[in-house]
C-alpha cells in the first residue's frame, strides 16, 4: 500500500487550498513545505476578500490548521526528486532521506523573484518595493512613486502607465534600458515623467524610502518604488519527472493545472506567474478536485476489472453445467 493518496509539495495558499479539499474528500494528503513562502517580506495581503489587510503568515497557519482538522499532515522539508514508484504512483524524495510514495502529486512550489541589481531593493523588497499595484498601489496612493526599469522590460512599461491610477506623481527611471522614441512618447503623453541615469542605490531615512539615487549624484525624491522582476518558477521537480514545456519554457498544463505527466498536477505561481494569492487558492482547488476524479476514475476501472474477473469462473462453471446437461440429454434420447 502506498504511503499517500496526495503528495502536495508546497505549503502556500495554493497548495493548502488543494490539500483542504482533498482532506475533506476523505483522501491522505501530506503537505511538504520547506517555510519559505514568496511573500515571506509582506506584512499585509490585499485582494483577498474577507482577509484583505491580513497577515499573510497568519492566513498560512489558519489553512494549516483548517487541513490538520481533516486528518492532514504536514512534513517540513524540501522535496529533492519526484520519480516513477516500480509499479503504481510515485516516490517523492526528501531532503532528510525520507521517501514518500504515493498515487498523485500536485506541485505547488511557487516562484522566485529575480530583483535587480541595486542597493537597496533586496533590502526594502515586500515593504516599500514592491512589484504588484493591485497588492499595494492603494497603500502609497496619491504618493511618489517611481518605477525601476528592468530585465523584464514589457512587465515595468506597463507598470509605469498603470500606476498613474493611483498616484499622479509617477517617475519611471529606465536605468539600464534604451526607451525608444514611441516609449518615451508614450509614457510623456500619459503624465509620467521620464529620469534618465543609472540608478546606483535607494536611499532611506528612518527606516523608510526617501529617494533613489543616480550615478550623476542626483537623488530623486520617492517615498514607494515598483519594480519588474524576472519570474523563475520552482519548477524542477516538475522538468526533472518529464512535464512537457510551453513555447515560454513554463511547465505546460491544461485548465485544471494537470500536466503531461498522469498522477501529476501543478497550481499557483509555478504554472502562472501573474497569479495573485485568490488565484493560486482557487487553482489549488481546481487542481484538488480534478486529481480527485482522476483517482475515481481509476478506482472504478479498477473495480470493473476485478468484477469481470470475479464473475469468468462463474461463468465459466456455468458453461460447463449446461454443457453436461446436453450431453446427458442426448444420452437419453431427448
Amino acid at each position: 500500500m502506498l504511503d499517500f493518496d496526495v503528495v502536495i509539495v508546497g505549503g502556500g495558499v495554493a497548495g493548502l487550498s488543494a490539500a483542504l479539499v482533498l482532506t475533506r474528500a476523505r483522501r491522505r494528503v501530506v503537505v511538504i513545505d520547506s517555510g519559505e513562502p514568496r511573500n515571506a517580506n509582506a506584512a499585509h495581503l490585499h485582494g483577498f476578500l474577507s482577509r484583505d489587510g491580513a497577515d499573510p503568515a497568519e492566513l498560512l497557519a489558519e489553512g494549516r490548521r483548517e487541513v490538520a482538522g481533516y486528518g492532514g499532515e504536514f512534513i517540513a522539508a524540501e522535496a529533492l526528486g519526484i520519480e516513477h514508484g516500480v509499479k503504481a504512483g510515485f516516490v517523492v524524495r526528501l531532503a532528510d532521506g525520507r521517501a514518500l510514495t504515493t498515487r498523485g502529486v500536485i506541485a505547488a512550489t511557487g516562484l522566485r523573484d529575480g530583483l535587480p541589481e541595486v542597493p537597496g531593493v533586496h533590502e526594502r523588497w515586500g515593504r516599500d518595493v514592491a512589484h504588484c499595484p493591485y497588492c499595494h498601489g492603494y497603500e502609497v496612493r496619491d504618493g511618489a512613486i517611481g518605477v525601476l526599469g528592468g530585465d523584464n522590460r514589457p512587465f515595468t512599461m506597463h507598470q509605469a502607465v498603470l500606476l498613474r491610477q493611483w498616484s499622479d506623481d509617477i517617475v519611471f527611471f529606465p536605468h539600464r534600458m534604451d526607451l525608444t522614441g514611441e516609449e518615451r512618447e508614450r509614457l510623456t503623453a500619459y503624465g509620467v515623467r521620464v529620469v534618465d541615469g543609472e540608478v546606483v542605490r535607494l536611499v532611506t531615512t528612518d527606516d523608510r524610502l526617501s529617494g533613489v539615487e543616480l550615478a550623476d549624484g542626483r537623488l530623486v525624491a520617492r517615498s514607494a518604488l515598483f519594480v519588474g522582476p524576472r519570474f523563475i518558477p520552482q519548477d524542477g521537480l516538475l522538468k526533472a519527472l518529464g512535464c512537457e514545456l510551453n513555447d515560454n519554457g513554463w511547465v505546460a498544463i491544461d485548465p485544471s493545472g494537470k500536466t503531461s505527466v498522469p498522477g501529476v498536477w501543478a497550481a499557483g505561481n509555478v504554472v502562472d506567474s501573474p497569479a495573485q494569492l485568490v488565484n493560486a487558492a482557487s487553482a489549488g482547488s481546481t487542481a484538488a478536485i480534478a486529481l480527485n476524479h482522476f483517482f475515481l476514475a481509476e478506482d472504478v476501472q479498477s473495480a470493473i476489472t476485478e468484477h469481470r474477473a470475479a464473475q469468468e469462473p462463474f461463468s465459466a462453471a456455468m458453461e460447463r453445467r449446461v454443457c453436461e446437461a446436453v450431453i446427458g440429454d442426448r444420452r437419453h434420447g431427448i
